[in-house]
């Protein structure tokens, strides 16, 4: 049998017994129905993951951002109506749109009971500032040129040039959010933090590493307080953990996106069994292959096409997702602001594949693969090995891509390493999840002139990619609404007609929850969880 398929055999079995041991405990109701029972008081939820919050400093990233999203907040805060005030109650912008002067709710405290203030929103945005090399990938931290205490509930920032998006990246979870100054170490939160004491409707009170964390309602809470009173995010090693965990009565809520909490197989079952609540959020991000256009293979424009036209992205979608995800036509939805530019996408077409490779040069062999100059046409993709999700992706593209004679080796890396990979360029194909929104498009975009970013580093072979830069570069800092929309049409045509990226589905978040538990629902953020609108019918 070959490897790939192989694999995608055991999965499904994998998949199969995780299908029957529901359809079996599902049987087996009374656990349920007592948990069902227990929380009517709102005294506790208990969160399944299979992540450890970590370190939950606002201004880094090494936390998980849900729990940061409990614990600290922002000025102002993306809704899907749009910027709401948050710690600041209004501001004004100046007519040259430089200057963002804000007034700051009054009685406001840290939750070790310093004052929120002028002082202390300075002191903050400063040590984000100062810590370039971390946060260098929020192009706002660049355009910041001074930042102003006018007096305690009034602060000021003062931009270098007039910058559309500067309230959503205010409000995004991280890094400008608030923590106490007794936190601070050394006057700075580069190196660490000596608690977490922010301003949020939750308190970190305990934390086991990697086995749970609580959190507690703040009392002192300056807006509406949460009707549970405590959090429990339990640590869990894996998915058929989780959800045995979840039918036995130990689990209220399982919440995330791209498969990390429960697989699709097991989401469509739950859904269908009837016995827990099911929510699909909106499409919140692009689910994309990016080509190196860097490398030696992909670095030719037909053979990049020729892989748009070679995936099966239905299959993709129907037969790995479930059909929870739609098929993307373009790198980013057109219901993403600025992103409706006309584009049209390319559809499945294995006979149109073979005509443009062998355009190319590239000519099939005895052994079914594609050569050139000696060379075989034979390509690497690189994923993250904790997403099961990802690898069986992959081996349906490298079926796709066989069938038109080109090789691809899946190579599974520990996160970092991973990451790491995305710094250097050593990668044919790579996925690539844009951000969401209110990531989407400005801050995802903005950051393809980072080096650190897969993006940049696929985009080097391009010949326009020195254009490509200095157009977002100046987009960023557009004032006209018209002019600023034809700059991005510009942008991501060019990015969508050199076969940069080829558009796979368009991610959404899911949640299972028990059905006591009601408010359960999405942030315009795919990374937060509103635990704080949560509660359990009476």
């Amino acid at each position: 049998m070959h490897t790939s398929r192989k694999h995608y055999t055991l999965t499904l079995l994998l998949s199969l017994s995780i299908v029957l041991l529901l359809s079996a405990c599902s049987s087996g109701t009374e656990a349920g129905n007592a948990q069902q029972t227990a929380k009517a008081s709102n005294a506790e939820l208990v969160f399944a993951s299979t992540k450890d919050i970590r370190d939950i400093n606002p201004h880094l990233y090494a936390g998980e951002m849900p729990a940061q999203n409990m614990v600290f907040e922002s000025l102002v805060i993306n809704t899907p109506e749009g910027i709401k005030p948050a710690l600041a109650e209004k501001w004004d912008i100046s007519e040259d749109g430089t200057t963002y002067t804000f007034y700051l709710h009054k009685g406001v405290q840290f939750s070790d009971g310093e004052p929120f203030n002028a002082e202390a929103v300075k002191l903050n945005i400063d040590a984000v500032l100062e810590n370039v090399e971390k946060n260098s990938w929020l192009n706002l931290v660049a355009e910041i040129k001074e930042t102003k205490v006018i007096d305690d509930a009034t602060f000021q920032i003062v931009l270098k040039h007039p910058y559309y998006p500067t309230l959503e990246e205010l409000g995004l979870t991280r890094p400008f959010r608030f923590i106490s100054p007794k936190s601070f170490v050394d006057g700075t939160t580069a190196n660490g933090v000596s608690s977490y004491a922010g301003t949020g409707p939750y308190i970190l009170t305990e934390h086991k590493q990697d086995q749970y964390a609580t959190f507690t309602v703040n009392e002192n809470y300056w807006g509406d307080k949460p009707q549970i009173q405590t959090i429990k995010w339990k640590v869990m090693p894996d998915h058929q953990t989780i959800l045995l965990a979840l039918e036995k009565g130990e689990v209220d809520l399982l919440f995330g996106s791209d498969g990390d909490m429960v697989d699709n197989e097991s989401f469509k079952v739950l859904t269908d069994q009837g016995k827990y609540s099911t929510v699909i959020s909106h499409p919140v991000g692009s689910r994309a292959i990016v080509l190196n256009t860097n490398r030696s293979a992909t670095q030719e424009p037909q053979v990049r096409e020729a892989l748009m036209y070679a995936i099966n992205k239905q299959i993709i979608a129907e037969g790995i997702l479930n059909g929870t995800e739609q098929v993307a036509d373009t790198l980013l939805s057109t219901s993403v602001p600025y992103a409706d530019v006309g584009l049209e996408g390319v559809q499945y077409d294995m006979n149109k594949a073979s005509d443009l490779l062998t355009a190319a040069g590239w000519v099939a062999g005895s052994d079914g693969y594609r050569y050139k100059d000696g060379n075989k046409l034979e390509l690497t993709i690189y994923y993250n090995s904790d997403n099961a999700q990802e690898r069986t992706i992959s081996e349906s593209m490298q079926n796709d891509l066989k069938q038109v004679g080109v090789a691809l080796n899946i190579v599974g890396e520990e996160k970092q390493a991973y990451l790491d990979r995305q710094k250097t360029g050593e990668f044919d194909l790579m996925y690539s999840l844009s951000w969401g929104l209110p990531y989407d498009p400005q801050t995802y975009v903005s950051s393809w002139r980072v080096p650190s970013h897969a993006d940049y580093q696929a985009q080097l072979g391009l010949e326009k990619k020195e254009w490509l830069d200095h157009t977002i570069t100046d987009l960023m800092v557009e004032q006209n609404e018209e002019q600023r929309q034809n700059m991005y049409k510009e942008v991501l045509t060019y990015i969508h007609h050199e076969n940069v990226y080829i558009p796979l589905t368009y991610s959404v978040t899911k949640a299972v929850h028990i059905k006591a538990l009601q408010g359960v629902g999405f942030n315009v953020c795919q990374y937060e969880i509103p635990f704080e609108k949560m509660y359990f019918e009476e």
